[in-house]
């Protein structure tokens, strides 16, 4: 068994257009990719940003849809491309295949210190001695694979975090808040504004071994623990983007013990300034980090002591 696809490379001004136009033909999902290598970074509130040229891939059930199963996909693809300005389309054909295998076929565990790896809940850890966070990678952002993830994983295994209280802000799957209370902290507070991070990290938590010491919250929630409990956290992570970085430089200062130690991720080279600017009045900043890696290079870490 198969699906039809059908691609087509078209302006971001007609994706719209072509995706309606899609979806009225039968399509059951739609998938848009950057035609080129045009680097995305975060919206502005409201927008929603897209490459200036977007390949699109239109998929249709041919195993399941009689009405389908005729059709010209050639004539249409053709005509919905002169419709939307398409410069080129083309078809192929989708193998059916377990999906839920599929995916999972493509992690495996990953080091990212000396001494601490991820592993993929299905896998066995390489190195039964080291410290394995056991991890769900399809649940939120934060699979160990991202470099912006790897950078945080490096430096937390660097620290003494020994009864240490953690605040990991922009949670995501819970890995940094996972990794800190297997490096010996005392207690992690892990924020996120997806409810569906939320779940990941409390169920990462949990395959850790480690739930009972891990408190995850909506950003709400956080601010009405916070009301309640007054102490201050040793360390801070945050990897999460540019912009929402430097808004919480003043929330993070005064959430953080005096000396208490702060980690920077998600940044590109060319925000790593501003994002300094923002945090130099409270903290004595490390130089910024980065990977050799050619695929990694582009991620800034940004580590410091509040003064």
């Amino acid at each position: 068994m198969s699906w039809q696809q059908l691609h087509l490379q078209c302006p971001q001004s007609t994706v719209e257009l072509a995706e309606a136009l899609f979806y009225e033909s039968g399509a059951v999902s739609i998938l848009l990719e950057d035609a080129g290598d045009e680097p995305l970074f975060e919206p502005l509130p409201g927008e929603e940003p897209l490459w200036s040229q977007v390949i699109l891939t239109a998929i249709f059930d041919t195993n399941s849809d009689d009405s389908l199963a005729g059709m010209d996909f050639e004539s249409l693809a053709a005509s919905i491309a002169a419709e939307v300005q398409a410069s080129r389309f083309w078809l192929t054909r989708l193998d059916d295949k377990d999906w839920t295998r599929e995916w999972m076929s493509h992690y495996k565990p990953i080091q990212c210190a000396d001494n601490l790896w991820i592993v993929p809940e299905w896998l066995s850890p390489p190195d039964k001695t080291a410290i394995n966070i056991i991890l769900d990678p399809g649940l939120a952002f934060g699979t160990g694979y991202h470099a912006t993830t790897r950078l945080c994983l490096d430096w937390l295994a660097k620290q003494d975090l020994a009864d240490k209280l953690v605040i990991d802000y922009g949670c995501g799957s819970g890995v940094l808040g996972v990794a800190a209370l297997l490096l010996g902290a005392r207690q992690v507070l892990a924020v996120d504004i997806d409810p569906q991070a939320i779940l990941a990290t409390r169920q990462n938590a949990e395959l850790n071994g480690v739930a009972d010491k891990l408190i995850a919250f909506l950003p709400e929630e956080f601010n009405q623990y916070r009301n309640t409990h007054d102490e201050l956290a040793d360390t801070i992570t945050a990897n999460i983007l540019a912009k929402p970085l430097i808004h919480f430089a003043p929330t993070f200062q005064q959430l953080l013990k005096p000396h208490g130690s702060i980690v920077l991720a998600g940044l590109i080279q060319s925000q790593t300034q501003e994002v300094e600017d923002a945090y130099r009045p409270y903290f004595e900043l490390d130089a910024p980090f980065c990977y050799d890696n050619d695929n990694d290079h582009h991620w800034h870490r940004l580590s410091g002591i509040k003064k």
